[in-house]
């Protein structure tokens, strides 16, 4: 292959695996099953939170997770889309946004910090 017919999509796309993870995006509800090793053995530790920001970069794609932890404390994780350790994604709920990145929800309490649901639209046929 001559490097003139590459472009940037198809680099980045080389060797990936393939994630059976159902689509989702920024401002749904997920759940993630991360697997954690503890001295000989392994389990599965869940994470449920928002997604707040997205960042598809082929192998180095990830997505940032936030919840509210006990006491009130903001917790937030970043997840590499295609690391080994990530076992399953489920989405609880689908959110209704209007920006690529939701940073604002750090300093947002109460009823700000809360994302509308995306309301599955009827078709009359």
């Amino acid at each position: 292959m001559k490097a003139l017919h590459l472009t940037k999509e198809t680099v980045l796309s080389v060797d990936l695996p393939k994630r059976d993870f159902p689509p989702f995006n920024v401002g749904d509800a997920i759940e993630v099953d991360q697997i954690i090793q503890e001295d000989k053995k392994e389990r599965v530790q869940k994470f449920a939170g928002n997604v707040i920001a997205m960042r598809q970069n082929g192998s180095g794609s990830t997505f940032i997770v936030r919840k509210i932890g006990a006491g009130g404390i903001g917790v937030e994780k970043i997840f590499p889309y295609y690391s080994p350790t990530i076992s399953a994604i489920r989405v609880t709920r689908e959110g209704r946004v209007r920006r690529a990145k939701l940073f604002y929800l750090r300093d947002a309490v109460g009823k700000a910090a809360k994302i509308k649901e995306k309301r599955k639209e009827a078709h009359a046929d």
